[in-house]
């Protein structure tokens, strides 16, 4: 499964007949979601019969398409079964009890409420919003492609516009010619990673350079918020859209150069191994969340096993556990703090960078155990769609696209 990402080109009342049926796609999933905590023992079925009720008890509900309605019902049934296995495998902390959506982005269509054109450069909705005709801009052709091979249409609403993705059922697989090469990579914020021949790549700190920029921006829109109005100025809005569109620039950049590092890896090495990082725990260090958002580990981590799963590469991921404190020469303890960027190793006299030293252990790791192999963060495995259902709000599921 791909995702194939275009810019809509349209009028402003089609713009306003999106964020309705955004809008609309949001009530339907609440909706779903308060009749789940009201009526014990509702299935994934019983939200799909639920749309039915809506559509005749609401005007509004009715005019979206019934397999968009189903799809909003499948996004409140994805946080509801995720909630149960996080209960079942009793995860520590929160288990991520669903919530109402307040601020949703996206509106989701089956096979149904939805056609190409002729050309396949633009599409017509014919659903009873209103949407109409919208043109497709990007440098993907459709026409390569069934129509029975698109299983969902999604419109994104963004800081810099509206945004149509295609999901595609098709064959990643891409037949490559072996390397006989294999290479440990660890992940740091001194270093974007090093690996375990010793060369290293720079941390760009897309965010920390552009930090001035954003907190300028964000002090023109609270100066031109006045408390207590309702609606606000036509200033603050504008001012909140630019301070928007910085971030997402910012996001942008950030995930196009993970892109293209682990496009890079891929391609010149058989078996690549990388340490399996509990990121969402360690972004709760307040010293260090900034930076370890900035640097993108679980972006990369998600691009390599892609391009692993989509060229026929091996990517294994093995515990992290003493890979920066043991000695990748002699196999000795070297304990060190943070700020200790060099390993020395007083048994053996091996010296190295810190970070080096570690994508040797890691390479070890992974050639003594089969660790998590393949574990399909993208493409066509089932963390990417899971059901074909396009998660998140139009956040980086254009796998295939250079804006993502």
């Amino acid at each position: 499964m791909i995702i194939y990402e275009f810019k809509i080109k349209a009028k402003p009342e089609q713009y306003q007949s999106i964020d309705e049926a955004i809008k609309t796609s949001q009530f339907v999933q609440n909706k779903c979601l308060r009749y789940w905590m009201d009526n014990r023992g509702v299935s994934k079925y019983d939200l799909n019969k639920y749309c039915k009720v809506l559509a005749k008890e609401f005007k509004f509900a009715n005019e979206l398409n019934s397999m968009a309605r189903q799809s909003a019902a499948e996004r409140a049934w994805s946080a509801i079964s995720r909630f149960y296995d996080n209960c079942k495998k009793q995860v520590k902390g929160k288990k991520g009890y669903p919530k109402f959506k307040k601020h949703c982005r996206s509106v989701e269509y089956k096979t149904s409420g939805w056609k190409l054109s002729s050309n396949r450069k633009a599409i017509i909705f014919s659903d009873k919003k209103n949407i109409g005709t919208l043109k497709l801009k990007g440098t993907y052709d459709l026409n390569y492609y069934q129509l029975n091979q698109i299983k969902r249409v999604r419109l994104v609403k963004r800081a810099d516009g509206y945004y149509a993705q295609f999901a595609i059922q098709t064959d990643l697989k891409i037949e490559t010619q072996p390397t006989g090469k294999a290479v440990g990579l660890d992940v740091g914020i001194k270093y974007f990673l090093a690996d375990s021949n010793g060369d290293t790549i720079e941390n760009p700190q897309f965010y920390r350079k552009s930090e001035k920029q954003l907190n300028r921006a964000n002090h023109q829109k609270s100066k031109k918020y006045r408390k207590g109005a309702k609606p606000q100025s036509n200033n603050y809005y504008k001012a909140r859209n630019r301070y928007a569109r910085k971030h997402l620039r910012v996001s942008r950049q950030r995930k196009e150069y993970v892109k293209r590092v682990a496009y890079c890896v891929i391609h010149s090495k058989d078996l690549v191994a990388y340490e399996d990082l509990n990121v969402k725990g360690m972004v709760r260090n307040r010293r260090l969340a900034k930076s370890i958002s900035d640097v993108a580990w679980s972006t990369f981590r998600g691009w390599l096993e892609y391009f692993g799963a989509k060229y026929g590469k091996v990517t294994v991921a093995v515990p992290p556990n003493y890979t920066s404190q043991n000695c990748s020469n002699c196999g000795e303890v070297v304990k060190k703090s943070l700020s200790v960027r060099t390993h020395v190793c007083p048994h053996c006299g091996y010296e190295a960078d810190r970070d080096v030293n570690a994508a040797r252990n890691i390479l070890q790791k992974a050639l003594c155990t089969v660790g998590h192999t393949e574990t399909y963060a993208w493409g066509d495995s089932p963390y990417g769609l899971v059901g074909d259902i396009l998660l998140g709000d139009g956040e980086s599921l254009s796998q295939e696209s250079p804006y993502l």
